[in-house]
This record gives structure tokens, C-alpha cells and sequence, in this order.
């Protein structure tokens, strides 16, 4: 069901600003569970109020490393909350996670593309009273991630970006890319471009972002696999990230708080609006703020809009849904899955996150996921 008045986007709109005016974008990210740091321990202590904590227990998350960050903020504040209860999540990719929890390894799945038909289906078998569905709760944005010898910025545009990843483009001075970019030193050069070689939601949404940007320069359907010619293969976002740093002349795609984390420049993209569109988690989440609602019932998937013009309004965006059963958890998880995700989603929560390079939703959206939650049995 879309959202259908006015007053409802504007309210996402409202929402979604005023939380991402107070982001602090220091990221830190890892596609491995790890120790939290004293500021991420901080934050844990300062979160308490925010966790309402159920019966003890351990629960178990797999899938998407693009909210390995975000996890491992609210994993720590959860733990050191509620004596008892850990959370243990691993990463994999977004289709690793969705595979996992349809087979009953884990409570809940982290995947960036919201669940297939065929994959609701899989999962009644696990949750056999309901179904699988979509809760919406963290938000960021793809980056387009360079190291180019001598080029410091670079404006790309959905053309010319699949037309690098499916090695139509091949060289630096390209004249698509030197058009983008007069005033830069572009070299003459082989451009070396990276995509990820696991099952991936960052990838699908890169390639949704193609098939609406490229004029059919990207001939193949959205996908989590990766099906464009050529070019070099690393597993997650964290070795996607790493072979761009340690290779000159390597373009590749991660989310921000990865670039954030290797300090790794991210280009701008050309939308069609008055000036290219820089990647931050502001220009984010004016994307976010006019998301819509397609999922039904309980179900929180959203349609985003990866060929937006508007000013300001980053395109290459991501949201990673925690996969739950609605009907049919598994009884001695089920208090610990809703305090995990209600913390999660609370603003307490969103904030923490926000300091982690992700873009807290906007008030409307998590208000409704708030109540789906809450429904969960």
C-alpha cells in the first residue's frame, strides 16, 4: 500500500531533516562482530532509558555488512542494558542472511533489498503462523568510491558509472568522463573497477539505480549478483573498500561509513539537477524524506527514488530491512528480538547510528515500524 497524501511526505520530510541535522559523521565500519570502542561504550550506557529489556537470552542476526556498523552499536548498548542477553550477529551479505533465516538459523535477517515473492513464500515455512516481512531500520547511501592518482574530486553520472562497471568505459580520459570533469587531471589510465563477488543488496541497488539512470547503457536486470563484463571481485563491503585504497586507478561502490573508514573519496553525481549531488548523509536523507510505503499490512518495504533530480537529493541510496516472522517467532527469542529492534528504531537508537556515517529515518516511517514491533508474536 503507497502512501497517498500529501501529509504524510510532508511529514517524512520534516522528520527526516530534523533528525539528520544533528549527524556527526565520523564512521566506523566492519563486516566482522567486534569489541565496541569507550565511545561506542558511552553511548551504550547513555542508551539505557531508551531498552526495555525481556527475558534473557541470545539471539542470533545474519546477512547485510552494510549495517555491520550500526548492529554493533546497538548490539553493545542492548547487552550492557539487559544482563543475560547477546546478540550475535554475523555478516555475509544481504543474501546470505535472507537464506539463513528461511532455513530457521536466526531470529532475524539484515538484507538491502526488500524480500523477494519467492522468498515471503520460503518463509512461512519457519514462521509457519505468518510470514516473513520488511522492517525499514537503517538508512544510508551508496558511494561511489575512487582512487585515482592525481584527482581529488570527480562528478560521474548513471551513463557513464555503468558504463565503467560493465568495462564499456575503460580508460580515465575517456572523453564521458572528461566531460564531467574539465577541470581535472584525468590520466591516461585503465581504470580498474571492483564489485562485490558475494550475493548483495548494495549490489541489486546499484543496479536498480542503472536500470532507471543509464539510457540502457546497463543491459541486465537489478540483481544482488553481479552480472557485468569484467572487471576485479571482492567479497563485502569491507573488501570492496580495502581493494580501492591498495589499488591505483580503482573505482568502486560501498556504503559511506566504509568510505568514511578508509578514507576514501566519494564521487559526485550528476542528477540532472542545477549542480552535482555530493555523498552525504544530508543529501541522503532529502532522498528518504519522500520514500514511499509499498509493502502491505505489517510489511514496510519502500519504493525509493534512484532517478530523482531534485536539488540536493543524493540517488544512490539504501535502506537494510531486519527480516522478522510477524507471526511464529520462536517463543524464547521473541522478548529479546522486539527489545532489540525497539531499541533499534527508538531515537535513541537512530542517533547513535547517525554518528556512525547512517541517515536516522524520518519520524513517520519509524513510528510505523515502532508498531509493527510491537504487533510481533
Amino acid at each position: 500500500m503507497k502512501l497517498q497524501r500529501n501529509g504524510r511526505s510532508k511529514a517524512l520530510a520534516i522528520g527526516a531533516m530534523a533528525l539528520v541535522g544533528s549527524l556527526s559523521l565520523a564512521a566506523c565500519g566492519s563486516d566482522e562482530n567486534k569489541t565496541t570502542d569507550a565511545g561506542s561504550t558511552a553511548s551504550a550506557g547513555a542508551s539505557k532509558s531508551a531498552i526495555e529489556c525481556g527475558k534473557a537470552g541470545q539471539l542470533l542476526g545474519a546477512g547485510s555488512t552494510a549495517q555491520g556498523s550500526a548492529i554493533d552499536v546497538w548490539k553493545v548498548a542492548y547487552g550492557a542494558a539487559c544482563s543475560g542477553s547477546t546478540i550475535t550477529y554475523s555478516g555475509g551479505g544481504s543474501g546470505a542472511g535472507v537464506q539463513q533465516f528461511n532455513q530457521g538459523k536466526v531470529a532475524f535477517a539484515g538484507t538491502d533489498s526488500a524480500l523477494k515473492p519467492a522468498e515471503v513464500d520460503a518463509s512461512k515455512e519457519v514462521c509457519k503462523t505468518g510470514q516473513g516481512i520488511n522492517l525499514p531500520m537503517v538508512a544510508g547511501l551508496v558511494s561511489i568510491i575512487f582512487n585515482v592518482d592525481g584527482v581529488d574530486s570527480l562528478v560521474l553520472d548513471g551513463p557513464t558509472i555503468a558504463k565503467i562497471f560493465d568495462s564499456q568505459i575503460t580508460k580515465w580520459n575517456d572523453p564521458a568522463i572528461t566531460a564531467l570533469n574539465p577541470s581535472a587531471k584525468l590520466p591516461d589510465a585503465e581504470i580498474q573497477a571492483i564489485h562485490r563477488s558475494d550475493d548483495s543488496g548494495t549490489t541489486e541497488n546499484l543496479t536498480k539505480y542503472f536500470e532507471k539512470t543509464s539510457g540502457g547503457a546497463w543491459s541486465y536486470k537489478p540483481s544482488k549478483t553481479w552480472a557485468g563484463k569484467g572487471g576485479q571481485s571482492a567479497a563485502q563491503s569491507a573488501g570492496v573498500s580495502a581493494q580501492v585504497k591498495q589499488t591505483k586507478n580503482s573505482i568502486s561502490y560501498a556504503e559511506l561509513a566504509y568510505a568514511q573508514t578508509n578514507n576514501l573519496k566519494s564521487a559526485a553525481i550528476a542528477t540532472g539537477a542545477s549542480k552535482p549531488v555530493e555523498a552525504t548523509a544530508a543529501n541522503a536523507a532529502t532522498t528518504f524524506a519522500k520514500a514511499k510505503i509499498a509493502g502491505t499490512g505489517s510489511d514496510l518495504a519502500l519504493t525509493l527514488d534512484y532517478a530523482t533530480k531534485d536539488e540536493g537529493s543524493y540517488p544512490l541510496v539504501l535502506v537494510t530491512y531486519e527480516v522478522v516472522c510477524d507471526k511464529g517467532n520462536k517463543a524464547e527469542t521473541l522478548d529479546a528480538l522486539k527489545g532489540f529492534l525497539n531499541y533499534g528504531i527508538s531515537d535513541a537508537g537512530q542517533q547513535a547510528i547517525g554518528a556512525k556515517g547512517y541517515v536516522p529515518l524520518p519520524a513517520e516511517l519509524a513510528a510505523k515500524v515502532k508498531t509493527a514491533v510491537a504487533a510481533l508474536a
